[in-house]
Formats: C-alpha cells, structure tokens, sequence
C-alpha cells in the first residue's frame, strides 16, 4: 500500500465523520436555540403575568383608598364624642395624608392620568373640609362639621371627586384587563 492509498483509505473514515459531527452540531446547535428561546418567552410570559398582578392590585388599592376618603366612609370612621370641630377637621386630613403616603408606591403601576388623578382628589377632599370647616367655630362640636359635610355633598350636584376618580380608577382597569384578554 502507498501513501496515497493510505491517506485515501484514512480520508474515506474521515470525511463522513466529520460530516456527521458538523450536522449532529447544527441540529444540537439548533435545539439550544430554539430551547433557549422557549425559556425565554416562557419567563417573559411569567413576568407579563405577575406585572398584570401588580397593576391590578395598584388599582385596587388605589379605589380602595378613594373609597376610604370619601366623607361619607371618612367622617363616621374619624369622628369621635366631644371633639371639637378644629379636631375633627384635623383627623379628617391627617386620615386623608396617611393613606396617601400608604399608597405612593402604587403610582408606578398605573397610569400617569391615574395617579394625577389621585393627586387631585386628594387635594379637592382636603380642600373641601378645610373650606366648610372654616365656615363653623374651631371650638364648636364636631356634629356641627358632620352636618355641614353631609349638607354639602348632598347638595353639591356634581359627584364628588372620589366618585370620578374611582370611574377613571375603574376604566383603565378595565382597560388593562381586556389588553391581557
């Protein structure tokens, strides 16, 4: 035998198992890919799902808070025997400032309107008790702030604030929810 037929000899061993290891490190090549890809859209999906958890808890909290600032739900929760209008006042927006600051963390799950709307019912409740408690005696009982506030809104027309926040609060919950769907 030569060395030519030797080398052909070699080569003709060689050649397929080289072919063979090229295409079986393709297709392993190829499945890793394919499986890495796969994991990652499958954690994608995870993180999708748990961010749709979070928006729709900020929600929650967030008309769970409106809910809980509404004069209705606020003055009974708030108003206590012999206090004085200047106390009530104060309870009333120290209840209102409190639930506030329980709840800024969830502005960076809803929208910006959203959270401006928060913002300013806040502010419009607080301004509310201020105005009609400014009309009465510091001094004077409590009940009287009571009856004024449940004057006031039943003779205010237009919803309150909190109730149009909460239909905003309502809308893009909706909204997120059926962008998920």
């Amino acid at each position: 035998m030569t060395a030519l037929q030797t080398i052909l000899e070699i080569l003709k061993y060689i050649i397929p198992a080289i072919i063979v290891l090229i295409a079986t490190s393709t297709i392993v090549r190829k499945f890793l890919v394919n499986e890495t890809e796969r994991k990652r859209l499958s954690i994608f999906q995870q993180g999708m799902d748990t961010t749709l958890r979070l928006r729709l808890q900020a929600y929650e909290r967030l008309a769970l808070y409106m809910e809980r600032i509404h004069p209705r739900v606020l003055i009974p929760r708030m108003y206590e025997t012999g206090m004085t209008t200047r106390d009530l006042q104060t309870a009333l927006i120290q209840s209102i400032k409190m639930e506030y600051e329980h709840n800024l963390s969830q502005q960076i799950y809803v929208s910006a309107q959203v959270w401006k709307t928060v913002q300013s019912v806040k502010e419009q409740e607080m301004a509310m008790i201020n105005q009609v408690a400014g009309l009465l005696n510091p001094d004077s009982s409590a009940k009287e702030l009571h009856q004024k506030m449940i004057d006031f809104i039943i003779s205010n027309e237009n919803d309150l604030p909190s109730e149009v926040a909460l239909e905003v609060i309502n809308n893009e919950a909706k909204l997120v929810l059926s962008q998920q769907g």
